[in-house]
């Protein structure tokens, strides 16, 4: 059978493949942009005929209209991430969080600790060999789509062939709908004057050659416009956006000096612009591969001059960052925070580096505290921090003692919660 007579024969439309789903299964949505927006409205079409359907995923950058509050019976989140459009009702007791290292999310699928009914994903169409790539969302839905008893795929026009360990074949999908609508954006904005110092001071760090792990946002887009002078950069990373295209069409960023995977931008998933769509779309320079291969220390550590870039809620004046959690309140999750910091530990010549700004609520609390508020978890430990940066300074934390390490953070927190922390400080008894 030709992958034409296949395809036509998986072809159906959205109620049809969508009454595959029973009550008490457990169901993997695609992640990040590669949300299959149209797949998972449908499902919620049918939430008055079913009961007790796990829906599992990372972050989605969509609305997720299955876990209102009228579908409580019907549906129930298990975050592996939480996002802003379940964080609500994980706080309410609604929906669950999972704390899980990205990089060991694909391993919950394969080995049954979460095993997949039905996996909802979206891909693009189909090449001249029948198979269509999973496009900017490699990382989890790959391994979940491999994983799962069915595979229900959205067959959307407008979602990029990206390369690498990126496709999957029309004989493993069970039903195609076909759509065709823009992929969610993220809307790039500027940096604020003390994300550009905590972007300057990154970039002072970081050498010629180096490969370079960093998500979205603010510190990552003003180290990127920190490091125009510098010279055949490399990307190794779980998520990238627009900021990368400038840097590669200047010369900067070319993976030239790259001695794992040389000559190759290497992710897990990707969230920007239409530009940066376009931008990926059959493009050899990048190369998209499953988290728990991107997200593999052991993999990461393969980099020479890895610089790990993450961020913080709160850091204690021993070190310890807490990064998921306000309180005892789950915020978001661990995500590859530890793979990267531990991978570029291990990486020759490598800088784990935790940034971010001095102060949170508009001035008024300071990020470095003399210890985590109560219930805060803690991310990554004393022990896996070497740097930490802020628009007022770097402290770097590897190899000193508590004595030293409070006295270092203290010299980057904000001037006016200074004396406050050294205060505090004494009456631990760490300086």
């Amino acid at each position: 059978m030709n992958w034409q007579t296949l395809y036509r024969s998986k072809l159906v439309d959205l109620p049809t493949a969508l009454s595959t789903i029973q009550s008490g299964n457990r169901v993997y949505i695609g992640g990040g942009a590669g949300v299959p927006v149209k797949l998972s409205r449908g499902l919620v079409d049918r939430a008055h005929e079913l009961r007790d359907v796990e829906i599992t995923h990372i972050l989605t950058f969509a609305p997720a209209p299955y876990v209102a509050p009228e579908y409580q019976n019907s549906f129930r989140v298990n975050a592996l991430f939480i996002g802003e459009n379940v964080r609500k009702a994980v706080h309410d007791g609604r929906a669950d969080f999972t704390p899980v290292f990205l990089s060991e999310i694909p391993a919950l699928f394969r080995n049954g600790t979460l095993p997949i009914d039905v996996a909802l994903i979206s891909v693009s169409p189909p090449d001249e060999h029948g198979f269509c790539s999973f496009g900017v969302e490699v990382g989890a839905t790959k391994p979940a789509a491999e994983a799962a008893r069915i595979v229900i795929a959205e067959v959307n026009r407008q979602m990029p062939r990206t390369m690498g360990n990126s496709f999957i074949h029309l004989s493993r999908l069970t039903h195609l709908v076909e759509v065709d609508y823009p992929l969610p954006e993220a809307p790039q904005g500027g940096s604020d004057p003390e994300h550009l110092r905590i972007g300057q001071h990154i970039a002072a760090m970081i050498p010629d050659g180096a490969t370079l792990q960093m998500g979205i946002g603010s510190i990552p887009d003003a180290v990127l416009k920190s490091v125009t002078s510098h010279k055949d950069l490399g990307i190794h990373t779980e998520l990238f956006s627009d900021g990368i295209i400038d840097l590669v069409e200047r010369g900067v960023i070319t993976c030239a000096r790259k001695n794992f995977h040389p000559g190759k931008m290497v992710a897990g998933f990707l969230f920007g612009t239409q530009r940066l769509y376009e931008f990926v779309d059959n493009n050899p320079l990048v190369e998209m591969h499953p988290t728990d291969y991107v997200n593999d220390p052991f993999n990461i550590a393969r980099n020479e001059k890895m610089v790990a870039i993450n961020s913080a809620v709160q850091i204690d004046l021993t070190g310890q960052v807490c990064a998921d959690s306000i309180g005892p309140r789950f915020y978001s999750g661990v995500g590859g925070q530890i793979d990267f910091i531990r991978g570029a530990a291990r990486s020759e010549g490598g800088l784990p580096i935790i940034a971010c700004q001095a102060t949170a609520r508009g001035g008024q609390i300071s990020r470095i505290v003399p210890t985590l508020y109560e219930g805060a978890g803690v991310v990554t430990t004393r022990n896996d921090v070497h740097y930490v940066v802020t628009e007022f300074g770097v402290a770097s934390l590897h190899g000193k003692t508590v004595r030293q390490r409070a006295q270092a953070l203290i010299g980057i927190a904000h001037p006016q919660f200074q004396e406050e922390l050294t205060y505090q400080a004494k009456k631990l008894g760490y300086i």
